[in-house]
């Protein structure tokens, strides 16, 4: 057969993989709408159908464009179509029409080669627009000729970039192919240099696991944390473009529900907040608001004054201490001690020489009307907040910024010191999560738990007497009528009734729930991440499944990872894998070949990654004056403009019409503007990477715009007038 017929049989086939995934959708929205009519049987059981009905409506979406992307044909005549999804032929035992890229009996597609071709006689990839293939390569394994498996991955690599991140489904290579189907329970790291695809196959990876361990994930879903918006916005579609939608995408500064920030802290400060021995800081600033009374606090009670003294408060604080108890939870205990103390004492003084010892009743009547009294006493009331006060994080470490004597008091460097305490940065969030461990939860959350709690009891008593009276229905009637309704229900099942469930989505919960833990986390730029920082993870993920994406040379932050050993031997010790990626599939060798000379100053035992292609196109520099910068700028900005593709402009801090580099991270564009790289280098070793990253972003041009003269690693760029 030739190739225009083995075209258009190809293309017919794909159409009928379109004509089933069409029917599939359209049977799987009227068991959704079926199932918003409320078929279950319980509450519960009602919004578990209609969340499954809707996840599996938005697998199907995904496939509207590229839903199957290659063949496999084995030696032994085999025929396989690989594809996003998987469809399966309801008329003939279920066999499958079309491979989900994540089974097993996929994976060849990816890691086959001449040499170790797995049983697999061809490879073919198809090149599709919009529901129709245009054309395909083969890749015959076993036998003479030219194979063609580089030609799909070198014309996504040449494609222009878009406004996002595009999954690599179609061209997964061999070594990362590996890493996405890592069966690793515990923490993997996958480390490489710009360019060399490691979050797209971390992303990968999660669609992957969400794919084998379907039920265990999608429970409570998967965390990515990014170094910033941009970079989230970046990659958002990349796990709904494989049919994955559990996923809560926030950045550090996002960790903790209620808090939302991007302001960063001056390195020093953002060093300090970032160490461990910031746990420290926060429990003695906590201790210190456990306070002994100064002089004596006269309370009032009946007929007579009672007084908090020093020796009672010292010895409630150090109960409610010992407790174990969380701050706020513990004042309970704190409260008990002194309510104990004053009312004996003035149950002594009142009832002394007209209350008999032997009059139990009488003294408990007289006890109860004290403990009455002193909750409802404001000065007492009083006593207990300037004591020990309810707390919520962002007042004490409002309270502590804003305060020398508090910083002081709690052991903590006066460089923390500020005027406007609740002016968080990013370094804030993982104290502010930290807190919230050590006050536990503040007046108004116990309230709502005891209102919640309350609520719950009284449906259930409702139920019963429902049960009550259908029983009492049941005894009257004779054996042989029909089945009554209390032989199938349970008294469990009749409160769920009457409970209102929640309708939010997994992610909307998640993303609302401090509390809410993960079945696996995504940490993109992990090497930007502190010690505090990784607490917050560990809390939100209590099984360890990590995927951490990072490279060291391009650390910034000096709160950072300088070793994946130090940041993750403390928390799985021993459980944790490394991987690293070597091939640049992004950077022209041309662009990488200026980058390496910079990583070679600042980071002389980091190898670069090594460029899969070159495109002929020499990145270039040109010298201008301050005066003649801002016309330079808008001139390539003009150009580029006309151009298919994106493209930035990158710059120190204050230039206008730039951006710094650490707002790029992450991100590619086909063309990039670097100016001013001489100040971008003078910030020391946190400067170079800044310039390293910001060389490493271009997947097509690069140019230099310098008013100093350039630095060493750039003289070799080609002189543009």
């Amino acid at each position: 057969m030739g190739y225009e017929e083995e075209l258009q049989s190809e293309r017919d086939y794909v159409a009928g993989l379109y004509a089933r995934l069409d029917a599939e959708r359209a049977r799987v929205k009227a068991a959704y709408q079926s199932a918003l009519g409320g078929t279950g049987e319980t509450a519960m059981e009602r919004d578990n159908e209609v969340r499954a009905r809707h996840r599996e409506m938005k697998r199907l979406n995904v496939a509207d464009y590229g839903l199957c992307f290659g063949r496999l044909d084995s030696v032994d005549g085999d025929v396989s179509y690989i594809g996003r999804i998987g469809l399966f032929d309801e008329f003939d035992d279920f066999e499958p029409v079309l491979l989900d890229w994540r089974a097993p009996a996929a994976r060849p597609f990816y890691t086959a080669t001449g040499a170790q071709p797995e049983g697999m006689a061809r490879r073919r990839q198809f090149h599709t627009r919009r529901r129709a293939v245009a054309g395909f390569t083969d890749e015959v394994f076993g036998k003479l000729g030219e194979e063609q498996g580089d030609v799909a991955l070198l014309a996504a690599l040449n494609a222009p970039r878009g406004e996002g991140m595009r999954d690599i489904v179609a061209t997964i290579q061999a070594e990362q192919d590996a890493i996405i189907r890592l069966d690793h329970p515990g923490v993997l790291v996958i480390e490489g240099g710009p360019g060399t695809g490691k979050t797209v196959v971390a992303l990968h990876r999660v669609a992957y696991l969400m794919y084998t361990q379907r039920e265990r994930m999608e429970r409570h879903g998967v965390l990515v944390v990014g170094p910033n918006p941009a970079f989230l916005n970046h990659i958002g579609r990349v796990l709904p473009s494989l049919g994955e939608s559990d996923v809560v995408f926030t950045t550090a500064g996002g960790l903790l529900p209620g808090v939302r920030t991007s302001r960063e802290d001056v390195p020093d400060v953002a060093r300090l907040k970032g160490s461990l021995k910031m746990v420290e800081v926060l429990k003695a600033a906590v201790a210190d608001r456990q306070r002994l009374p100064v002089s004596p606090i006269p309370i009032g009670m009946k007929d007579v004054v009672v007084e908090i003294n020093a020796e009672t408060a010292e010895w409630a604080r150090q109960e409610a201490r010992d407790s174990g108890l969380p701050h706020n939870e513990a004042r309970k205990v704190f409260t008990e001690i002194i309510t104990y103390v004053l009312t004996e004492r003035a149950l002594g003084r009142i009832g002394k020489g007209w209350l008999s010892r032997s009059d139990k009743a009488g003294w408990e009547d007289m006890r109860s009307g004290l403990l009455k009294d002193l909750a409802d006493d404001g000065a007492f009331l009083r006593a207990l907040d300037e004591l020990w006060p309810l707390l919520t994080p962002e007042q004490l470490l409002g309270s502590l910024y804003s305060s020398a004597e508090r910083l002081a008091a709690a052991g903590a460097d006066p460089s923390l010191h500020r005027v406007q305490g609740d002016a968080w940065t990013v370094s804030d969030v993982p104290l502010l999560d930290e807190l919230h461990e050590l006050l536990g939860r503040d007046g108004s959350e116990q309230a709502r738990d005891q209102a919640a709690l309350a609520e719950k009891q009284a449906e259930a008593r409702y139920a019963s007497e429902v049960l009550d009276s259908l029983v009492g229905r049941q005894d009257h009637m004779d054996d042989e009528d029909h089945l009554f309704a209390t032989d199938l229900l349970f008294a469990e099942d009749l409160a769920e009734r009457f409970d209102e469930h929640d309708t939010r989505t997994l992610v909307e919960r998640a993303a609302a729930d401090r509390g809410w833990t993960y079945r696996h986390v995504v940490v993109d730029e992990a090497q930007e991440l502190s010690e505090m920082d990784w607490r917050v993870l560990m809390r939100r993920c209590p099984g360890r499944s990590f995927t951490v994406v990072g490279d060291l040379a391009q650390r910034r932050s000096p709160a950072g990872a300088s070793s994946w050993a130090d940041m993750l031997e403390p928390y799985v010790p021993g459980r944790w894998l490394y991987r690293s990626l070597t091939v640049n599939y992004r950077t022209p060798a041309e662009i990488m070949a200026v980058a390496a000379r910079v990583l070679a100053e600042f980071a002389p035992d980091v190898q670069a990654p090594e460029s899969v292609r070159a495109n002929g196109v020499q990145p270039w520099a040109r010298q201008v004056s301050a005066a003649e910068l801002p016309a330079a700028i808008e001139e390539f900005v003009t150009a580029e403009a006309s151009l298919e593709g994106t493209s930035v402009v990158i710059g120190p801090p204050g230039v206008p019409g730039t951006i710094p580099a650490s707002e790029t991270k992450g991100l590619e564009y086909d063309s990039v503007l670097v100016v001013e790289p001489e100040r971008i280098l003078a910030d020391g070793p946190r400067g170079a990477a800044e310039l390293y990253v910001a060389l490493t972003r271009a997947t097509q041009r690069l140019g230099v715009l310098h008013h100093e003269p350039l630095p060493d690693p750039l003289t070799g760029l080609k002189p543009k007038v």
